[in-house]
C-alpha cells in the first residue's frame, strides 16, 4: 500500500478526506531532519486546497514540526506508527493539525489528536473559552484542549471506519512555545472537563508528552489504522444517534403540533421507502413549523438507522437551532457538530453518499460566485449527493441574486437526476399567535403577492404598531424583554457594517445612525457571532436579515431604512441602490431595480414575520410611513 503527500483517498473512489500530508513515522522524521517538511506540505496544500498559504502559516508547520520531530524520536515510537498532518475533516472546514496512529501494548489499535499552538500565553475567562494573542489581537478562542477533543469527538462519531473497526481515539493539546506558570490559567477548575479528557502539555512537558504516545502506541504498525480512517464513509454512530435521541426527548421546543404532525409522518413515509430517489419539498411561509418538522426529521431518521444530515446554509440559523437543542452545553455540540453543517462543501460528493439529506431554509442555496462556494449549483449539490433530498423551503425569503433555492430549480434538478418529486404544503401559522392574516397582510402591504388581506387580521391575536421614532420603538423591545419575552431589535441593511479591524468586535460602533431624531445603535457585535438572537448582549444591538432570518422572537422592533421607498405617483415600493449596503445582495443589479426591488422587499418580509406575539415599525422614508399608516388605517377601521 504507498501513500502520498496530499492524497485524496477513498476505496470505493468517494471523495471524502482531504489528506495533505501522510507518511510513517521514519518519513517524517527525515522530512524534517532534510528541512523539506513545510515545502512538502505547502505544495500540497496548495494542489489540494486551491490556494496557497501565508507566510506565518508557513512558518508557523517549520516551527511545530522541529518539535513534534524530537518528540517522535524521543519517544520511542516505531517508525511505523502512522503520520497525518493538516488531516482536513471530511465536509468541515476542520484542520487537524497532527495525528499519530499505531497499536499499544495490549494489542489495541490507536490514533492520537495532537492540537498544536504557538502560543506564549493566555488568560482564562469566565465562560469556557480563553483569551490569547492572535491574529494581531487579544481575542476569545476555544481552550486547546476542548479544540483537540471536538475534532476527535467529531471523527469518533461521524467517521464509519473508526467506529467499526474498533479504533480508540485520544487527544491532547500541545503548546511548545508556552511556559506553564505557577497559578496557570489554563488549568483552572472551569476546564477541568476537557482536560481530564485531552491533557494539555506545555514546553517543559516534552517528556511527558514522549511517555503519553509511547503508552499509546508504541508498538507501531500504525500504517493501516490510518488507511481506515482516510476511508471511512461518513456515517453516525449508534452512539451518536441515542444521544441525539436524548436530547430530542422532552425538548418542549421541538414538538410537533397538528399540521406540523401531519407533515412529519408524510415524510417519514416517503423516506422508509427508499425504493428510488426521491426529491421532497416542503413548502410554507414563516411560522409553519417548517424547522421543527426538519429537527424531528433528522432525530427519527438517525434512530431509524438512516445515514442522515442536517444542512442549512445560514450559519445563524443552524447555530441557534443547534444550541437550543442542547441547552448550552458545550461538550452537547462538539458531540453532535458534525450532523449539522452549512451547504458548501458538496459539490465533490459521489452520488448518493447520504440516505437523506435535511435542507433547511432552501432558499438560501448558492450558485456559482457565491462566498467560498466552490461548485456550481447548491440544489445539484444536495440532490445528486443524497438518496432522498428534503428541501424545505419558502420562495419569497430569498434574499440575494446568488440565492438559487426556488421550487421550480429543485423541480428541474430532481428531473435531471431521476428523482421523484413529492410536494408537502404548510398552510397553518404557528407563528404571530396563530394570526395567518398577519403574514399575508405583510405580503400584500409590501407588493410580494397580492393576498386578498388588504383589511388585514385579528388584532387581538397580533400586536402591530408604527412609531414615529426609532427611540420609541426600542424603547418598546427593552420593555418587553424586561419582562422576560425574547424581543430583539432588527433593520434592514441600509447602513454600513464597521469592520472588526476598524475595532468593531463587540458591536463598539453605533452604525445604524438616523441623525434627524439623534438615534444610534450598533449592529450585532461579532463576538456573539451567530448566536446574537439567544445571548442576553443582543437586547441593545440590532441584528439584520443575516443573523435573523429563520429565527422567531416575541417580539420585533424593526427600522425600515432608505434601501426601500414608496413612489407616490406610481404607488409602487421600489428599492434604492445606493441606501442598500449589502454588496453582495445588490451585486450585478445596478441597472436592474425590478429584481432588487424584489429582493430587498423579501429581505423587509423576512423582519417583519419573525415576530410571534408582535412587531413595531419605524420607517425612515416618509412616503412609506404614509403609505403604511394609510394600510394599516384600514385594519383598525375593520
Amino acid at each position: 500500500m504507498s501513500y502520498k503527500v496530499g492524497e485524496n483517498t477513498r476505496s470505493d473512489g468517494e471523495v471524502n478526506a482531504m489528506i495533505i500530508y501522510i507518511s510513517n513515522a521514519g518519513e517524517f522524521k527525515n522530512s524534517v531532519e532534510t528541512n523539506k517538511i513545510a515545502e512538502k506540505i505547502e505544495t500540497a496544500f496548495r494542489e489540494k486546497m486551491g490556494y496557497s498559504v501565508g507566510h506565518s502559516e508557513k512558518a508557523s508547520w517549520n516551527n511545530s514540526m522541529q518539535f513534534m520531530e524530537r518528540i517522535i524520536r524521543n519517544s520511542g515510537v516505531p517508525d511505523d506508527c502512522g503520520i497525518f498532518i493538516e488531516f482536513n475533516i471530511p465536509n468541515t472546514r476542520m484542520r487537524v493539525d497532527f495525528m499519530i496512529s499505531g497499536h499499544d501494548k495490549m494489542g489495541n489499535k490507536n490514533f492520537v489528536i495532537i492540537e498544536l499552538k504557538q502560543w506564549s500565553s493566555a488568560n482564562s475567562t469566565d465562560k469556557k473559552d480563553v483569551i490569547t494573542y492572535v491574529g494581531g489581537r487579544n481575542k476569545p478562542v476555544s481552550h486547546p484542549s476542548y479544540q483537540a477533543w471536538s475534532y476527535k469527538q467529531h471523527l469518533m462519531n461521524l467517521n464509519e471506519g473508526i467506529h467499526s473497526n474498533g479504533l480508540n481515539g485520544y487527544s491532547c493539546a500541545y503548546l511548545h512555545n508556552y511556559i506553564e506558570r505557577e497559578s496557570e490559567p489554563l488549568n483552572e477548575e472551569q476546564y477541568c472537563d476537557y482536560l481530564e479528557d485531552s491533557p494539555i502539555f506545555f514546553s517543559n512537558d516534552y517528556n511527558k508528552l514522549q511517555e503519553y504516545l509511547f503508552k499509546l502506541v508504541g508498538n507501531g504498525e500504525g500504517m493501516e489504522i490510518l488507511h481506515t480512517i482516510a476511508t471511512g464513509k461518513i456515517k453516525p454512530s449508534q452512539k451518536l444517534i441515542d444521544h441525539v435521541a436524548g436530547l430530542f426527548k422532552g425538548n418542549q421546543e421541538f414538538i410537533l403540533l397538528d399540521e406540523q404532525k401531519v407533515a412529519y409522518e408524510t415524510i417519514m413515509s416517503l423516506v422508509t421507502e427508499q425504493d428510488s430517489k426521491k426529491t421532497i419539498i416542503v413548502k410554507g411561509g414563516p411560522g409553519t413549523g417548517k424547522s421543527v418538522i426538519s429537527m424531528n426529521s433528522l432525530g427519527t431518521l438517525l434512530n431509524r438507522g438512516f445515514n442522515a444530515k442536517f444542512i442549512a446554509p445560514n450559519a445563524s440559523f443552524r447555530d441557534v437551532i443547534v444550541e437550543r437543542l442542547i441547552k448550552e452545553n458545550p461538550m452537547d455540540r462538539a458531540r453532535i457538530k458534525g450532523l449539522y453543517s452549512g451547504s458548501g462543501q458538496y459539490y465533490n460528493c459521489k452520488i448518493d453518499s447520504f440516505d437523506v439529506l435535511i435542507i433547511d431554509e432552501a432558499h438560501r442555496l448558492k450558485q456559482k460566485g457565491a462566498f467560498q462556494y466552490k461548485g456550481e449549483n447548491q440544489v445539484e449539490d444536495m440532490i445528486k449527493t443524497a438518496k432522498t433530498s428534503i428541501f424545505f423551503i419558502d420562495d419569497t425569503q430569498r434574499i440575494r441574486p446568488e440565492d438559487i433555492g426556488t421550487v421550480a430549480e429543485i423541480q428541474r434538478v430532481a428531473e435531471q437526476y431521476g428523482s421523484e418529486v413529492h410536494e408537502v404544503e404548510l398552510e397553518a401559522q404557528f407563528r404571530c399567535a396563530g394570526a395567518d392574516g398577519f403574514i399575508n397582510w405583510v405580503k400584500d402591504v409590501l407588493q410580494i403577492e397580492r393576498t386578498g388581506n388588504f383589511d388585514g387580521w385579528d388584532k387581538e391575536a397580533f400586536e402591530f404598531e408604527i412609531f414615529d421614532t426609532p427611540q420609541e420603538v426600542y424603547e418598546k423591545i427593552k420593555v418587553k424583554n424586561d419582562g422576560g419575552y425574547n424581543a430583539r431589535m432588527l433593520a434592514g441593511y441600509a447602513w454600513d457594517w464597521t469592520s472588526e479591524k476598524q475595532g468593531n468586535r463587540n458591536g463598539e460602533v453605533s452604525d445604524v445612525k438616523i441623525p434627524e431624531y439623534n438615534f444610534s445603535m450598533p449592529w450585532n457585535g461579532r463576538s456573539l457571532s451567530t448566536t446574537w438572537a439567544i445571548k442576553t448582549d443582543g437586547i441593545n444591538q440590532i441584528g439584520c436579515v443575516h443573523t435573523s432570518q429563520g429565527l422567531e422572537f416575541d417580539y420585533v422592533g424593526v427600522i425600515i431604512g432608505n434601501d426601500i421607498k414608496f413612489d407616490t405617483s406610481s404607488t409602487c415600493l421600489y428599492a434604492d441602490y445606493s441606501e442598500y449596503k449589502d454588496k453582495m445582495g445588490k451585486r450585478g443589479l445596478k441597472n436592474d431595480n425590478e429584481r432588487l426591488t424584489e429582493l430587498v422587499r423579501n429581505v423587509y418580509k423576512t423582519l417583519l414575520s419573525r415576530g410571534m406575539k408582535g412587531c413595531y415599525v419605524f420607517c425612515r422614508d416618509k412616503q412609506l410611513e404614509l403609505y403604511l399608516k394609510e394600510r394599516l388605517a384600514v385594519v383598525s377601521s375593520s
